[in-house]
């Protein structure tokens, strides 16, 4: 019995030391001291988030890598702006295909004098593509970007609905206090995680500007929503766990690497400034006692060698230099900088591009040492993520402005929808298109996308938003580049070999058999 109360105590303690998953082994030297905090997505984020903002923003502004990052992922997923495709659910409104046409040129028309404008930026200094870029930048910067909707009429503007941006920075809980569990990071929230209201701060907590003055450390309690519904606050952040209130920057899990690749840069830098400045070194078989003895001090040494190297020649190519008796030339050999300087750079900048979703290539802006496919692979992968970051977007800020201006609209009896309110899905419906993808070769490309539009597969709309671009405008424009070559009786680039009648029409004399059917059935 003794026996086996030895042997069933060490089975229980070699399962104690045991573990099923390495990751979690607490007896490996390996992964012993790794203990980690299991916090909530606040707990892990709040405490820390001001510290990640401020060497976000510090990195950016002084690393070009960085800076190169952020402007790459504006390019490509803000670019000149999102373009509205309104498109109605005109079935669901009982209506037909006319009319849903006709209403969503009037809103379009509309949308773009509001927009193309200044009068849609409180501050009156963006349009709507300035206000979407910052809101953009501002997530990728902060991890947060915040905006209000007001109702200013100011004269020239035929719409009241503003926005004013808010610096995140000012988001937070009123005088100081600490997170609980209905305020986290400047947010009321109630007992569902829904937020319920906004403290925002007069004045930015590190402007020097009016700090003294009447409205420093003055909060303002902003309700989330109106009593109907209206948002009057848009937060736009990614949200990686459930409870999170706040975001993060995007450039947070790399910003060691970011600084430690900043000072081994300067360094090796600095060497190689200095020695590009040393040539060559004298050596002298006088110790410095024995010159500070024979020269009469530091001053006298200073003043002699100061003579001696007046008149000794300038080291330059070619060039003899005379060496008093004693004296030997010791040639100046750095190892610096040093020979995997590039390789070492290049894996933390690989390590740096995967967490912002990049490709290496389009990171550092270098495709020299890429083949088509490799490059093609890259940027597909890229465009995937790109698209990913757009949609969100669109469908967290974009998406909301445009259903609070087209509220106004159709309120002020600009734009029809008497049943605005009990239809708004169907009257707010829209697609969103935004910068083009681009081609790594646009034959190839083109023809693949001819071979998808043959097959039916897919339609000359979506071909078109690939490359940023919207369909009904590009056969609009077609058809009056067709009417202006009739009229001055030049060939359709389509069918060169037809000559064009002033009606538009191919003659009946130099058409060629079936050409002329088959456009026609196009």
């Amino acid at each position: 019995m003794q026996t086996g109360s030895k042997h069933s105590s060490l089975s229980q303690q070699l399962r104690m030391n045991a573990s099923s998953h390495t990751g979690a082994s607490m007896s490996t030297p390996q992964m012993a001291s790794w203990l980690p905090m299991a916090g909530s997505a606040d707990a892990d984020l709040l405490p820390e988030l001001g510290t990640l903002v401020a060497r976000s923003r510090d990195i950016s502004r002084n690393n070009g890598i960085a800076a190169s990052g952020v402007q790459t992922l504006v390019d490509n997923v803000v670019g000149i702006g999102l373009r509205l495709s309104a498109l109605p659910d005109w079935k669901t409104l009982g209506k037909d295909a006319a009319w849903a046409l006709a209403w969503q040129r009037n809103v379009e028309t509309l949308w773009r004098e509001w927009t193309k404008s200044t009068f849609c930026d409180a501050g009156l200094s963006l349009n709507f593509a300035g206000l979407t870029e910052l809101m953009f930048r501002s997530q990728l910067l902060n991890g947060d970007a915040i905006a209000l909707p007001l109702w200013l009429k100011r004269p020239g503007s035929r719409f009241a609905t503003t926005f004013q941006l808010v610096e995140a920075d000012r988001l937070c809980n009123p005088n100081g206090q600490p997170d609980s569990a209905t305020l986290r990071g400047g947010i009321e929230f109630d007992t569902y995680g829904a937020p319920q209201a906004y403290w925002i701060r007069k004045t930015h907590p590190g402007d020097y500007v009016g700090i003294a003055g009447s409205v420093a450390g003055e909060w303002e309690r902003i309700p989330a929503r109106t009593n109907w519904g209206r948002p009057r606050v848009i937060h736009l952040f990614d949200k990686d766990r459930a409870g999170q209130a706040r975001g993060k920057p995007l450039i947070s899990s790399v910003l060691q690497q970011f600084r430690q690749l900043d000072k081994y840069n300067g360094a090796e830098l600095d060497a190689a400034v200095i020695n590009a400045m040393m040539a060559a070194f004298i050596e002298t078989p006088m110790d410095s006692e024995g010159l500070l003895e024979m020269f009469g001090g530091t001053d006298g040494v200073n003043d002699v060698m100061a003579k001696r190297n007046k008149n000794r020649s300038k080291l330059k190519s070619g060039s003899i230099i005379p060496l008093y008796p004693g004296e030997k030339m010791a040639p100046f050999m750095p190892a610096r900088p040093a020979a995997q300087f590039e390789a070492f750079t290049v894996a933390v900048m690989r390590q740096i591009a995967a967490s912002m979703g990049l490709p290496y290539e389009l990171l550092l802006k270098d495709f020299s040492k890429t083949n088509y496919s490799s490059a093609r692979a890259a940027l597909l992968e890229a465009w995937r993520y790109f698209r990913s970051r757009r949609e969100k977007l669109a469908d967290y800020w974009a998406q909301v402005v445009y259903e609070l201006w087209l509220e106004e609209a159709i309120n002020a009896g600009k734009v029809e929808g008497t049943d605005f309110y009990q239809q708004r899905a169907a009257y707010t419906r829209s697609k969103w298109i935004g910068p083009g993808r681009g081609w790594v070769d646009p034959l190839k490309e083109i023809q693949a996308a001819d071979v998808r539009l043959k097959s039916g597969i897919s339609t000359l709309e979506a071909e078109c938003a690939e490359q940023g671009s919207d369909w009904e405008e590009i056969l609009e424009q077609q058809a009056r580049e067709k009417a202006k070559r009739a009229e001055l009786g030049l060939p359709d680039p389509m069918h060169p070999e037809i000559p064009i009648a002033l009606d538009g029409t191919a003659t009946e004399k130099e058409a060629v058999p079936g050409v002329v059917e088959e456009a026609a059935d196009v």
